[in-house]
């Protein structure tokens, strides 16, 4: 009895993959597809029953099966091969007494490669797709090489592939983002779409029209990838007045904006995606931790949740449960949670980005090292660059500190972020606070609106006396700031000029904005001894507590 090949491949078209798979078991070991006597019948069915079972992700059954179907394959060439001497030998032989197969080897080959791809097999899936010539290779094969060349760092491989893919199809998005990001230029990508789209061999008129939001969007990820984020994101701003709601502009625009500290910004960009498409998971972990920075630890809640609904597998949703647990002040959990991100995924950005800044609040800033280097070798952004500079200053590695630093200078030369990591290493010790001080008011020319380097000035200010000058300084942010490191230095700056009411005041504005503020916590602790007339420095009775206390000073002075 006989199973009708072509059951399968309807089942496949309806979606069916569990009985199509359960249906090929009964194919392959009919006696029609005996491999002796019918090995191309036998390979066709392999090849079905390898469909049907990536279908549904058994990828390595899947693997298993397609490379059976290859062994018949060749069996099918070499029999095609005497078949054909032997024509060549008797002419009077039909030329249809023997089968060309109808099975394509180099799809079947890619088919393999996407299967080793599923389970992060990507250097046996290189070492696949490699047998495939140039020539033979279409738009999926090449985007898929162009991935996998960039996964092993052969970048000019890359580069090459992604190409072919624009010249096919201008319009994929991956390739042209891949392109930017690998450092080719605007222009030289634009070059690659086709320039007569039509079959009439004119240059249409209409397509050229239609193709400047396209060109546009190119500019915008060149502008990106190359630090240039206030360019990119005028340009994207642009796109999006063109195409309103647009959910991919929206969640680039609000990424960008996470990257440089926009942070309300990138809020509401982020929740006006998810106001439209309350499902989409991509960059939903970047959101997670600007919630955390905001101490917003409801919407956060809530946001995991629903990414845990709609998949439990993305690495997006294991960054954000990092992010929850180190709100909840379970950092060994949330960083359980961000490695997990990574074996899911080992080239995920915020994965790295979050693994480092656990370890660095957690005092292992070798291993924080580690984690920001792969993070920026995959796509330097100011993330990176900050936490590798605060790693090294906590390791009290003063050179390597200002080599990153410098580093960032000259990637961003016009970020008010860089100038400012730059002033972080000087003002780490005594010596270096006047060249501090100027990279600090650099910045904020650059960025008048800049929080980080006004409060890092203003804390040089007190550093060397000038209480006055710090507190004009942090009130003219008060208006256009509701952030409660502000309010905390503040309060800190008049408290040691015994305004303690004023201090008492941001104290507890700090609070309000972030309940989980432990400086602010601290601060009015100390504060609430200084009102009541107790001296807050007074050493404890306990003489161990004071060694204590003294080595609590000199961990500062180096993490300073």
């Amino acid at each position: 009895m006989e199973v009708p090949k072509d059951q399968i491949a309807t089942l496949m078209e309806h979606g069916l993959y569990n009985s199509a798979q359960m249906l090929g078991c009964f194919l392959v070991s009919s006696p029609a597809a005996n491999a002796e006597t019918n090995p191309q019948l036998k390979a066709e069915s392999l090849v079905l029953l390898g469909d049907a079972l990536f279908r549904e992700k058994e990828y390595r059954r899947a693997i298993h099966t397609y490379k059976q179907a290859l062994q018949y394959y060749k069996i099918i060439k070499q029999n095609s091969a005497t078949s054909r001497s032997s024509l060549s030998s008797n002419r009077s032989s039909s030329p249809n007494s023997f089968n060309i197969s109808a099975i394509n080897e180099n799809e079947v080959k890619f088919k393999i490669a996407s299967c080793h791809c599923a389970v992060n097999e990507n250097r046996q899936a290189l070492a696949e797709m490699e047998q495939i010539t140039n020539k033979a290779r279409n738009l999926q094969m090449n985007l898929l090489m162009g991935k996998l060349y960039r996964y092993s760092r052969n970048h000019r491989s890359a580069v090459s592939c992604y190409k072919e893919c624009l010249r096919h199809c201008p319009c994929v998005i991956e390739a042209i983002t891949a392109l930017a990001e690998l450092g080719v230029n605007a222009k030289d990508i634009i070059s690659l779409f086709p320039q007569t789209p039509n079959r009439s061999g004119r240059a249409n008129f209409d397509y050229f029209d239609s193709s400047r939001w396209l060109q546009r969007y190119v500019e915008a990820q060149c502008c990106i990838a190359s630090n240039d984020y206030k360019g990119g994101l005028e340009t994207f701003s642009d796109l999006l007045h063109r195409f309103p709601n647009n959910i991919h502009l929206l969640l680039e625009i609000a990424k960008v904006e996470a990257i440089i500290g926009k942070n309300d910004e990138a809020i509401m960009n982020f929740e006006k995606a998810r106001s439209i498409d309350p499902y989409i998971m991509t960059y939903m972990d970047e959101y997670a931790m600007l919630l955390k920075i905001k101490s917003d630890f409801s919407k956060l809640n809530k946001l995991v949740h629903d990414l845990l609904i709609t998949d439990p597998t993305r690495s997006e949703v294991f960054v954000a449960l990092s992010v929850l647990w180190e709100m909840k002040d379970e950092r060994v959990g949330a960083l359980s949670y961000a490695e997990k991100s990574i074996r899911i995924d080992e080239r995920h950005i915020p994965g790295y980005i979050m693994k480092g800044n656990l370890l660095l609040t957690m005092k292992r800033a070798e291993a924080a090292v580690i984690a920001f280097r792969v993070a920026q070798e995959l796509r330097p952004d100011i993330r990176s660059y900050q936490g590798l500079v605060h790693s090294y200053l906590a390791l009290s590695k003063i050179k390597e500190a200002l080599y990153a630093a410098r580093e960032a200078m000259k990637a961003m030369p016009q970020s008010a972020k860089a100038l400012k990591l730059v002033g972080d290493v000087h003002a780490s010790n005594s010596g270096g606070r006047e060249k501090a001080k100027k990279f600090y008011e650099s910045a904020l020319r650059l960025e008048p609106g800049y929080l980080g380097a006004a409060l890092a000035l203003a804390e040089l200010h007190v550093i060397e006396g000038r209480n006055g000058d710090a507190v004009s300084l942090l009130e003219r942010y008060l208006k256009d700031w509701a952030d409660d490191s502000l309010h905390v230095k503040l309060a800190q700056v008049f408290a040691a000029t015994n305004m303690l009411q004023e201090a008492l005041s941001h104290y507890q504005a700090a609070l309000r904005i972030n309940p989980q503020n432990e400086a602010a916590k601290k601060g009015l602790e100390r504060l609430e001894k200084q009102m009541k007339g107790v001296d807050p420095d007074a050493p404890e009775e306990d003489e161990e507590n004071e060694v204590e206390d003294a080595d609590g000073d000199q961990e500062e002075t180096e993490l300073l």
